[in-house]
């Protein structure tokens, strides 16, 4: 049965046999561009870079220029790293128009499973204990299975819009 837990130094491993799984892509949700400089291979850049994830759900720790605080977890099962799920506090002009409140992503080899709808079922009473009202989710035009898993979850189409990151699906589900 999977499970949503805080990011942790203890699925190093899991975490790097995903990443293999994803070549040069961008993993939505994962907070990976709060990773230092480094490898992260390396077992105290990995905990530096978790540290982070987990601290950047602390709003009385500025975030930075262009960034927003976020709750992040990893979807998990039999201590397996099989994806990734943020929720964003609030939104920046980058969120609103591309990347929403949630991102969410699913090791390829664990797709198909059903996973995103539940990690993104899981996380809506989240956001709304933050106290959003609903929630922007994002995905790309041509991601079926993502646009599934919105919609499943209450997700009503805004529409379809060019973006600097390509055609993007804009969702809000009412919290």
């Amino acid at each position: 049965m999977p499970e949503l837990i805080a990011p942790t130094s203890r699925l190093q491993s899991s975490w790097l046999a995903a990443w293999d799984e994803w070549p040069g892509a961008h993993q939505d949700g994962s907070g990976l561009r709060l990773a230092p400089d480094g490898d992260l291979g390396s077992p105290e850049v990995f905990s530096e870079w978790v540290a982070r994830l987990r601290q950047q759900s602390d709003t009385s720790v500025p975030v930075g220029e262009e960034r927003v605080h976020a709750t992040h977890w990893w979807i998990v099962e039999d201590d397996r790293y099989l994806g990734a799920i943020d929720v964003r506090h609030y939104l920046n002009a980058f969120l609103l128009d591309v990347g929403g409140h949630i991102g969410y992503s699913i090791r390829p080899s664990a797709r198909r499973r059903g996973l995103a709808t539940w990690a993104l079922g899981a996380v809506l009473p989240e956001a709304r204990a933050l106290g959003l009202d609903r929630v922007l989710v994002t995905c790309d035009d041509d991601n079926i299975g993502s646009a599934r898993s919105i919609e499943h979850n209450g997700g009503v189409l805004e529409d379809v819009r060019a973006t600097g990151a390509g055609l993007k699906r804009r969702y809000w589900i009412t919290l």
